[in-house]
Order: C-alpha cells, then sequence, then structure tokens
C-alpha cells in the first residue's frame, strides 16, 4: 500500500528547544496540553517528551516535532463532529490530537504499515481513552483509507513526491488534506463541483518518504511472500 514508513517531520534546520508547540490560546494548542506527547514515546525517551525536536519511537521511525504537528493541525482545522484519517500513525499521538479535536461526535481512523507500530501506537491510543479514535494495519497496496470513505479530513505524515490524488478522491466535496509535498506542506481542499483541488504552500519541511508496499501476490506461497 503507498504509504510512510514512520511517523515523522520537523522543520528543517530544527533546535533543540523545548515545547513551543503547545500553544494554549488556540484548540490545537489545548488539545497539545490535554494530550500528552510523554505518553506515546518509548520508555527511554519520555525524559526529552518536553524538548521541540522528532523523538525515536523505534523501526527507524520518529514521533514528529511539537511544531510541526501543530502547524499541521492548525493547517488541517478540524471540527467537532468530523470523521478524520490519520496516514501514518505511527505512535498514535496525532490520532489522539486528531480526536481530541473532533470530540466524541466524531470519529478518528488511524493507518500505520509498521506492524510493530501498529501494536505500540494502538496500545498508546487505548490508554489515552478516545473510543471514537481507532489504529489499525494499513492494507498492502492500498493508499489510505478508500473502504470507509470519504472523510472531511486527512492528515499526512509522510513526504509525497506529487499531492496523493487517491486521498483527495477520500474526501468529502469542500474537505481537507493537508501533506507534505517535495518539501513543502501543501493545504488541499477538494472542490465542492467537480475539477482540480485548491492548493495553498505552507513553508518547507523535511519528512520520511511516502512509501508503497505492494499488493501481496495471491498466487506466491507463503515463504515466497516474505
Amino acid at each position: 500500500m503507498g504509504r510512510r514508513s514512520g511517523c515523522t517531520g520537523g522543520l528543517w534546520g530544527g533546535a533543540r528547544r523545548r515545547h513551543t508547540g503547545r500553544v494554549a490560546t488556540s484548540r490545537v494548542g489545548q488539545a497539545m496540553d490535554a494530550v500528552h506527547r510523554v505518553g506515546f514515546l518509548p520508555a527511554d525517551q519520555r525524559q526529552h517528551g518536553d524538548l521541540d525536536v522528532p523523538l525515536p519511537i523505534g523501526w527507524g521511525q520518529t514521533n514528529s516535532q511539537p511544531t510541526t504537528v501543530r502547524q499541521m493541525l492548525e493547517l488541517l482545522d478540524v471540527r467537532p463532529g468530523d470523521r478524520v484519517l490519520d496516514v501514518g500513525a505511527g505512535s498514535g499521538w496525532t490520532t489522539a490530537l486528531l480526536a481530541w479535536l473532533t470530540g466524541p461526535t466524531g470519529q478518528v481512523v488511524g493507518v500505520e504499515r509498521v506492524p510493530g507500530l501498529v501494536e505500540f501506537g494502538a496500545a498508546n491510543l487505548a490508554r489515552a481513552d478516545l473510543p471514537w479514535a481507532s489504529l489499525q494495519q494499513a492494507r498492502a497496496g492500498v493508499l489510505g483509507d478508500p473502504d470507509h470513505a470519504p472523510y472531511d479530513r486527512i492528515l499526512v505524515s509522510a513526504g509525497a513526491r506529487t499531492l496523493p490524488e487517491q486521498l483527495v478522491a477520500q474526501l468529502v466535496p469542500g474537505g481537507v488534506v493537508v501533506a507534505p509535498v517535495a518539501g513543502r506542506m501543501l493545504r488541499a481542499v477538494r472542490p465542492r463541483s467537480g475539477g482540480a483541488p485548491e492548493v495553498e504552500e505552507h513553508g518547507w519541511y523535511r519528512f520520511v518518504p511516502l512509501v508503497s508496499d505492494p499488493p501481496a501476490d495471491p498466487a506466491a506461497s507463503p515463504a515466497d511472500r516474505g
């Protein structure tokens, strides 16, 4: 399935600043104060949870820089009651933040391609007690979650070469996807009456690449599938 290889991100050249991602005057800031990052980190990284830097979570992936997460969530503009898809859920932190923003009248689905991170992130999310949010294994050969589309908002935490048209197609008319594309953060809105999405660019970022897992070959033996 076409997606990223972990939950990571950050402004280029990010210094070891304190947790400036939290801005309690905004709804996103309130979410970040309510859903603490430390609860989504491995035990050996929790002492660094207040630093404004990406932190490793295993499997070669990181928990994103808080400032980057805040900026992406502000661009996404999640409303109470929204249905939201979190592509590349990783540690589950962004999935939980999105769930706080939608409230219990909404729904958040996180998808992750790394099996170990699915287990880690789902356990973190369960402890957050946000039952309207879930984190699940992404299907090979599938980008996003088309079977349960459409979504009001889609967050992507991996760098694509071009805007993923498959994800735009999984939005409601007027829905928003925020994704890093070719080093730029894009905010794309699906038009209400057809045509190309309306796209805005917002700064330079560095993320792990959006990768693709090929679908399983039904004719292959289990040994061939590795």
